[in-house]
């Protein structure tokens, strides 16, 4: 048999590939995973990989694409340091639990990207967040593709260590199945119950779909834990053709409390606001906002994992958002933003408003921007 001058040349470089990689120094492959480790903190105890952060540090993962800082507010790499801030946005890059489209794993990302068309200034709220508020951006979780529990590992652990340093966290998601992991990283540092006001066209109480803990199912498990009842989770938006009946079951079992869009059409923003704080409030210490994106009508938001034609419309949306964020809120997360089907990003210019008019709001009633950053940094915020 003869071998062509390409099949030799091919076996001349392929060896020689394989011996120049052994050339090659890793010095700076491990610097990276130490300061990875370092700023962005171990990752939790259920990953078998130790050089994994919680927060992504450095090249990987590839699993969720670009990176930049929400509204080009500060970036804050050394996630140890997020004390000194009093607002702190991160992504949660997951879409294991989607049951129909993916895609939400590039929700942080392009809600990001959304916010360069936006100032930090609000005319009709009075509000400069650059100005006014010491906000940070600490980049995403480093979430396991493929493994819902272990990615809901690194998402309790990120949101309790910013919780837990008196900093409010602001989480872009995500399919929806993050809520749950969310409020159990919030709930052991809260001293008394946890309210949960929740947008969305859908129920997701049941207890699981597809025989696992996904999108559908984050309000049965957080209402599990002891100080987040269901009497406590109030739903705002719900109805059409895709809530599941055993999430309805559960819901009625449990107490929770369910308004609809009719119920908005006919009562108005105001009363069902009112409602709303009044349940999610209701002797609890902290309410925490759940912003599933799909609460809104479909011709609005084409880029989300489950569209539900009829629901809010955005105007209607925000000044809800507006209503419920005034007494202040314990945390934020605005989820299934997907922007893969994201025609002219309709859906993230919505997903980023719901963030920053509930911020707004909260600065403008004095619930946030009096923190002043003290470390030697790139600062948003009052002067010391």
């Amino acid at each position: 048999m003869t071998h062509s001058h390409s099949d030799a040349f091919a076996n001349r470089e392929g060896q020689w590939a394989q011996l120049a990689e052994e050339r090659l120094s890793l010095f700076r492959h491990d610097e990276e995973i130490e300061r990875g480790l370092a700023f962005g903190l171990p990752g939790s105890p259920t990953l078998v990989d130790r050089t994994i952060p919680t927060f992504s540090r450095g090249e990987l993962p590839h699993f969720a694409g670009e990176r930049g800082s929400f509204l080009n507010a500060p970036y804050l790499e050394d996630v140890n340091d997020v004390e000194d801030a009093e607002v702190a946005v991160f992504g949660a890059p997951l879409d294991s639990g989607a049951t129909y489209r993916p895609g939400a794993r590039f929700g942080p990302q392009g809600i990001r990207r959304s916010t360069n068309l936006f100032g930090t200034y609000c005319y009709e709220l009075g509000v400069d967040l650059r100005e006014q508020l010491n906000l940070v951006d600490i980049g995403d979780v480093f979430t396991i593709p493929g493994n819902l529990e272990k990615s809901f590992d690194q998402i309790s652990q990120a949101i309790s260590h910013v919780y837990a340093r008196g900093v409010l966290p602001v989480v872009l998601g995500g399919d929806h199945s993050i809520g749950y992991p969310t409020i159990r990283g919030i709930a052991p540092h809260v001293d008394g119950n946890i309210g949960i006001i929740h947008f969305d066209r859908h129920v997701d109480t049941q207890e699981t779909d597809l025989d696992e803990r996904m999108h559908t199912t984050p309000w049965f498990h957080a209402t599990n834990i002891g100080n987040a009842p269901a009497t406590n989770l109030v739903q705002v938006g719900i109805g059409g053709w895709q809530s599941p009946r055993a999430g309805v079951k559960v819901g009625r079992e449990r107490g929770t409390t369910v308004i609809t869009v009719g119920d908005v059409e006919r009562v108005g923003i105001e009363k069902v606001a009112e409602v709303a704080l009044e349940t999610a409030w209701k002797g609890a210490k902290a309410v925490y906002l759940s912003f599933d994106i799909d609460v809104i009508d479909a011709g609005f938001v084409p880029g989300t994992g489950w569209p539900e034609p009829g629901g809010l419309l955005p105007r209607e949306a925000l000044n809800l958002v507006r209503a419920v964020a005034a007494p202040g809120l314990a945390g934020i997360e605005v989820v299934e933003c997907a922007p893969p089907y994201d025609w002219a990003e309709q859906t993230a210019l919505l997903s980023s408003r719901v963030v920053l008019d509930a911020l707004a709001v909260m600065v403008r009633e004095g619930r946030i921007g009096r923190k002043a950053a003290r470390k030697n940094r790139h600062a948003w915020g009052p002067r010391p």
